[in-house]
């Protein structure tokens, strides 16, 4: 079985992860003795194997619905999003403070066609403002998108609401970027098994073990509690044309 949580795995998070999934694997009485790191994320989802792991919104209903069955929904108490929800954060270089319309125009750098809120929310939310991007910037990653912003490759970037949050308080290039503006919240990464698994029970194990967890790690981990939403609201969530490559 694979147990796998690499969205937000990071240096300064891995052990608070280990310790996660110890206490989900305490609570299931059963499951790998450690996550999975290093795989290729598309052959972790797609496994037959797969036990937990967590994807991103975007993935989730364009590619993996129907494919996967979902668990339920990690509450990380984002500021501005009801529970389950995060937004995407516009970031520009702080000697470009200003509004996002003066970034019509601009060089936009997004992690990848596949992401939520690198390239999906920021693209509906630039759109409902009639906001144009410059030229693209891919970059593969948010924490490289930030970068590619700090250095002067890009303009401006949109990054995973949590993932600006760890960047603000891991990362020294934070200090040299200014948030100019969120999306509308849409609901976050779930956390999904393979079809034909107790998502019940999973749901309750996940959920038990975030209460067991030191308040550390649920700080570490931003972790508040789970929810469950419905899959009709991932499906519902608005997806752009990936970019003209």
């Amino acid at each position: 079985m694979i147990a796998h949580l690499g969205m937000y795995d990071r240096e300064e998070t891995a052990a608070a992860n280990d310790r996660f999934w110890a206490a989900i694997r305490n609570r299931l009485g059963a499951g790998p003795d450690h996550l999975t790191r290093d795989a290729d994320f598309w052959d972790v989802w797609q496994s037959p194997d797969l036990l937990f792991s967590q994807t991103c919104g975007m993935p989730y209903r364009t590619r993996l619905h129907g494919k996967v069955a979902l668990i339920g929904t990690p509450d990380y108490g984002l500021p501005g999003c009801p529970p389950g929800h995060y937004a995407s954060v516009f970031v520009a270089r702080r000697e470009d403070a200003g509004s996002l319309d003066q970034f019509s125009g601009r060089r936009f750098a997004y992690n990848e066609a596949l992401s939520q809120s690198g390239w999906a929310a920021p693209t509906t939310h630039m759109r409902e403002k009639s906001i144009a991007f410059g030229d693209l910037v891919p970059t593969g990653g948010h924490l490289l998108s930030a970068k590619a912003v700090a250095e002067g490759l890009a303009d401006f970037a949109a990054l995973d609401g949590l993932t600006w949050e760890m960047i603000r308080r891991y990362d020294g290039l934070a200090a040299d970027l200014v948030e100019i503006e969120r999306t509308k919240p849409t609901p976050t990464l779930p956390f999904i098994t393979a079809l034909g698994r107790d998502t019940d029970r999973l749901f309750s194990a996940i959920a038990e073990a975030i209460s067991d967890l030191a308040p550390d790690d649920k700080e570490t981990l931003h972790l508040k509690g789970m929810i469950r939403i419905p899959a009709e609201e991932y499906l519902a969530v608005p997806t752009p044309e990936p970019p003209a490559t």
